[in-house]
C-alpha cells in the first residue's frame, strides 16, 4: 500500500519545474516555493520551539540557506528536495533547542504567583487536549519525537523520513508506532492522575 503522503507524479513534476525556475532566479517561482513549503517548515519549528518569533526566524534561515545553495549551484534536483529541505529544518531546530538549553534559567515557583490556582474546569477542553499532546510529545526521546514531528508537522512520507534520518523505512515505521503508543500511554496516565486528584484520591 503506497504511503498516503507521497507526492503524486504530476505534483512532483510541477515542483521540479518550480525548483528549476527558482534556481534560475525567477522571483515568482521562489515566492511559490515558499508558499508551498513555508507553512510546513514553520509548523515543524513551532512544534519544537513553542514560540512564533523563533519559528519564524528558523523558517527564514532555512529559506536563506536554500536560496544560497541555489545561487551557488550547490543543489542538484534529484527528486529529493523535500527531504533536503526538512533535513536543513531539522538541523536548524536542533541548533535552536541546544541554544535554548544552554540559556535555560530555572523558574522560581514563587514567581508563578497564583498561576497554579486556576480551576481545572476553567480551562477549555480543547486547550487541555492540546496541552496534553504537547506534554506527551515532550516526554518522548529525541529520536522518537523527530519522527513524529517530521510525519505530522512537516507532512513527510515515511520514505522521506527514512532518507532524512538515514534509517531503513521499517525502522522508521516501528519508531513511529512506538512513539504514538508512548504518547497515548502518557496521556492516559495524565488523565487517570487528574481524575484521581479531582475525586480526592491520593
Amino acid at each position: 500500500m503506497p504511503d498516503r503522503l507521497e507526492t503524486p507524479a504530476s505534483a512532483a513534476h510541477e515542483v521540479v519545474e518550480l525548483l528549476a525556475r527558482s534556481a534560475r532566479g525567477d522571483e515568482s517561482a521562489w515566492r511559490e516555493l515558499i508558499a508551498l513549503y513555508g507553512r510546513r517548515v514553520f509548523a515543524m519549528a513551532r512544534s519544537r520551539c513553542r514560540r512564533d518569533d523563533v519559528a519564524e526566524e528558523i523558517t527564514q534561515s532555512v529559506f536563506v540557506t536554500v536560496a544560497t545553495k541555489f545561487a551557488g549551484g550547490e543543489y542538484t534536483e534529484q527528486g529529493r528536495f523535500e527531504s533536503w529541505l526538512f533535513r536543513i529544518t531539522m538541523n536548524r531546530v536542533r541548533d535552536e533547542v541546544r541554544r535554548q538549553q544552554r540559556q535555560a534559567v530555572p523558574t522560581d515557583p514563587a514567581g508563578l504567583g497564583g498561576a497554579t490556582t486556576v480551576p481545572v474546569e476553567s480551562i477549555r477542553s480543547d486547550e487541555k487536549e492540546i496541552r496534553a499532546l504537547r506534554e506527551a510529545l515532550e516526554a518522548l526521546a529525541e529520536a522518537d519525537r523527530e519522527v513524529i514531528e517530521l510525519r505530522h508537522h512537516a507532512g513527510m512520507s515515511f520514505n522521506q523520513i527514512a532518507h532524512i534520518l538515514s534509517e531503513p523505512v521499517g525502522t522508521v515505521l516501528a519508531r513511529h508506532h512506538r512513539a504514538l503508543r508512548k504518547m497515548k500511554d502518557h496521556i492516559e496516565s495524565m488523565n487517570d492522575g487528574s481524575g484521581r486528584r479531582e475525586r480526592g484520591i491520593a
